[in-house]
């Protein structure tokens, strides 16, 4: 059975879900990338008209175009590196409330501990697919911190079945990516005796 979680996003919704499963998302989306993140966390400085409680962001770098009556809509919406935001998601999930972070990768153990702490989750975005997922983005409907330039700005959007994500922080604290790790490891370490 397909599972899509819809905004707001309640605790109900997530807590059940495990590393490695697949979810999907309908409802509002706002891209969040490095700047933002350092906004909130650092400026202390909110989105005039976008909350982030009960919410969801996507680490990502769009490219919006221009439709013939000046209406923006997304080219090309590529997951951005996850683990760049490392040193902030802890406290932006603390500070904000937001319930689902997606982008490329994982994420490490602050961030681990913060979606426990907090009934947040983590889940990647599949990299490679920019153009499949800005289809999935029926509209934009807001933008805001325009003066950190495209990529950065805080782009809302309403989205449907935008996915497939994958799990990789459960609201457990378990890390699909460091998990892996290790198991991966142990894995070498065999065959490397053999």
């Amino acid at each position: 059975m397909k599972k899509v979680l819809t905004t707001p996003i309640s605790y109900e919704q997530i807590k059940d879900l495990k590393i490695g499963d697949t979810v999907y998302l309908t409802g509002m989306l706002a891209t969040c990338r490095d700047a933002g993140h350092a906004r909130v966390v650092k400026e202390g400085v909110w989105p005039e008209r976008f909350s982030f409680r009960d919410g969801a962001i996507f680490h990502a770098g769009p490219i919006v175009g221009k439709d013939e009556n000046g209406k923006e809509y997304m080219v090309s919406i590529g997951p951005t590196t996850s683990r760049r935001m490392e040193s902030a998601e802890a406290e932006f999930i603390e500070k904000t409330g937001v319930r689902l972070v997606v982008g490329k990768g994982g994420m490490m153990d602050k961030t681990a501990a913060a979606c426990k702490k907090f009934g947040a989750i983590h889940c990647a975005f599949p990299g490679g697919c920019a153009v499949v997922a800005a289809k999935e983005v029926e509209e934009i409907t807001d933008c805001e911190w325009r003066d950190f330039g495209m990529p950065e700005a805080l782009w809302v959007m309403r989205v449907k079945e935008f996915g497939p994500l994958i799990v990789s922080i459960d609201t457990e604290g378990n890390n699909l990516f460091e998990n892996n790790k290790v198991l991966y490891k142990e894995r070498l370490e065999k065959l490397l005796k053999k």
